[in-house]
């Protein structure tokens, strides 16, 4: 059976490089024909290679630590890098072909002829909608205005109720 090992080497500043190694445990045989030795070689394996994960996560935090300490020896905010990062994001969301793909099949929609006729007759009907309900809220403004001025009495209802 064979396993590759990941192995990272860290250059100062600069990146890291990665390899793999190959590691060739048993004979090549299915897992179930796996010896002791072979699963011990295994775990010890595991066991290593969570150590080396664990360690490059202590690397990344202190590095990113660091990072934010010069951004704040410089006077950079964190918000200040928010906003660059959504502006270059946005930058290289309008220059990405899906964006301009998806602009340009906008802008043909918007100047078809099928689109101006729905968008004329919807703003037609809401014309005609707003006309309505303003002339509905003179009518009910009227009426309130009548009642306020004909102010309804006891007897009175008792006077329209009985006949």
């Amino acid at each position: 059976m064979r396993f590759r090992r990941l192995m990272i080497f860290m250059s100062g500043f600069g990146g890291a490089s990665v390899h793999f190694s190959p590691i060739t445990l048993g004979n090549g045989s299915s897992p179930t024909d796996l010896t002791e030795e072979d699963l011990d070689a295994l775990r010890f394996e595991l066991t290593k290679t969570e150590d080396e994960i664990q360690a490059l996560r202590q690397v990344l935090l202190a590095k990113e630590q660091y990072a934010a300490d010069i951004r704040r020896q410089l006077g950079m905010s964190t918000l200040g890098n928010i906003k660059q990062s959504l502006s270059k994001g946005w930058q290289e969301v309008q220059t990405s072909a899906p964006y301009l793909t998806a602009s340009a099949t906008l802008d043909d929609i918007s100047h078809s002829s099928v689109y101006v006729r729905t968008r004329d007759s919807l703003s037609h009907a809401g014309q005609v909608t707003s006309a309505a309900m303003s002339s509905v809220g003179v009518v009910i403004t009227r009426r309130l205005a009548q009642m306020s001025c004909n102010p309804i009495t006891v007897e009175h209802l008792a006077i329209s109720s009985s006949s």
